[in-house]
């Protein structure tokens, strides 16, 4: 299978199904900005990362493809078969939230993303997330977008934060509380 398809040289793309679109197409936007925070969270898993850390970031990653598979299909098409994302993805996440604050501090005020490389990976996925998420709810303005997707998104940001400050927590690195200077 060639990677290069010769039909994206004058400025379009093809949804799952076939109809041509601008590759500035908010669907478009959303799901490679679903497709950069997949790669970012790449990152995170090549760090020296517990093992439950590290498969739970393998299955975000499978989730992240699903979420890029319902965006890349045009809504109504019944025609393709695309995997689907289910409430148990959300609650997975919680549970994964709550297993980790268990262990951590309680937070008193906001904290300045830092004090670890991997730590700082985590802060960068969670702001790729977050731009996913708007981008996706732009979308859901002008066509009909599952709700599950950005429900997904919003909780994969908060996750991204917890694990930050696990990180922090396990790799003993300084996490500085932001003091507002007023």
């Amino acid at each position: 299978m060639k990677i290069y398809t010769k039909t994206g040289d004058k400025g379009q793309t093809s949804l799952f199904g076939g109809k041509r679109v601008p590759k500035y197409d908010l669907r478009i936007e959303g799901y490679g900005t679903i497709d950069e925070l997949n790669s970012y969270i790449g990152l995170i898993r090549d760090q020296e990362i517990d093992n439950e850390s590290f498969d739970t970031l393998v299955e975000i990653q499978d989730r992240l493809f699903t979420l890029g598979s319902i965006l890349a299909t045009e809504p109504g098409n019944e025609k393709v078969k695309v995997p689907q994302l289910f409430e148990g993805d959300v609650e997975l996440l919680e549970k994964e939230m709550d297993r980790m604050n268990e262990t951590l501090p309680e937070m008193r005020s906001f904290v300045l993303p830092g004090g670890h490389t991997t730590v700082s990976y985590c802060h960068i996925s969670r702001c790729v997330c977050r731009r996913a998420e708007r981008l996706v709810i732009q979308l859901s303005e002008q066509e009909a977008v599952q709700e599950l997707t950005f429900k997904y998104l919003n909780r994969l940001s908060d996750y991204l934060f917890v694990l930050s400050r696990k990180f922090c927590a396990d790799l003993n690195a300084n996490e500085i509380e932001w003091k507002a200077r007023m």
